[in-house]
């Protein structure tokens, strides 16, 4: 499959039964055996459930439960969201059930402000960039790494219900809850301060990230 280069573009698709439910350009930072890891900054370009789009607009949850319950349904439609706020490197190794992710203010210095464990499913290579599917649980991390917080395991215990979240997919993250606090507590992977992760700067010079043409097709 495909090796991509510093500045090319690489687009995360969260796909569902077959199904895009998000679609996200990326910029490279490195693409090594160790993991593919991908830029973002304001003004990169989505694809994203409407109803999460409400729900990010308003504050509303109940729109955030809708956009689950759609998923569930396999009923959504996708509308054009432009990423806000934030910069953010997203360290994602291959074979692994979570991701890692750096963000970082946007104005001023640009300083950490906490790490995000993203957990989900092994990301498949494709070649407008990698597939994978989010698994609703996150963990929160200081950005000296003195204690993390997990997020949304109502949503996630939700999620199983619906069966958006199989039992496999479950044991699964398991595992892998145990993986990334063991990483976080010996300060190694993505996290060692020597591996420069939390110190990272988009390049200026880089434009925007923007989908390309056929993003929404499978094959």
């Amino acid at each position: 499959m495909r090796e991509f280069q510093p500045g090319q573009t690489a687009v995360r698709r969260d796909v569902f039964r077959r199904k895009v439910w998000s679609a996200h350009a990326l910029r490279v930072v490195e693409d090594t055996a160790e993991a593919l890891v991908l830029g973002c900054r304001p003004g990169a370009e989505s694809l994203a459930p409407t109803t999460w789009i409400e729900s990010l607009l308003t504050g509303d949850e109940t729109a955030r439960l809708r956009a689950l319950a759609n998923l569930a349904d396999g009923n959504w439609q996708l509308g054009h969201w432009t990423w806000r706020d934030t910069s953010h490197l997203q360290w994602v190794p291959p074979d692994s059930w979570f991701s890692v992710n750096a963000f970082f203010d946007a104005a001023g210095e640009g300083r950490l402000t906490y790490w995000y464990v993203n957990f989900q499913h092994p990301m498949r290579r494709t070649p407008l960039g990698f597939d994978t599917f989010d698994l609703l649980l996150d963990l929160v991390v200081a950005p000296d790494l003195s204690r993390w917080d997990w997020k949304d395991e109502d949503e996630y215990a939700h999620g199983r219900r619906l069966g958006v979240v199989s039992e496999a997919d479950h044991r699964a993250v398991e595992k892998a809850r145990e993986e990334a606090v063991a990483m976080i507590q010996g300060a190694v992977g993505p996290f060692a301060a020597e591996r420069g992760l939390g110190t990272w700067r988009y390049e200026p010079h880089w434009p925007d990230p923007q989908l390309p043409t056929g993003v929404l097709d499978l094959v």
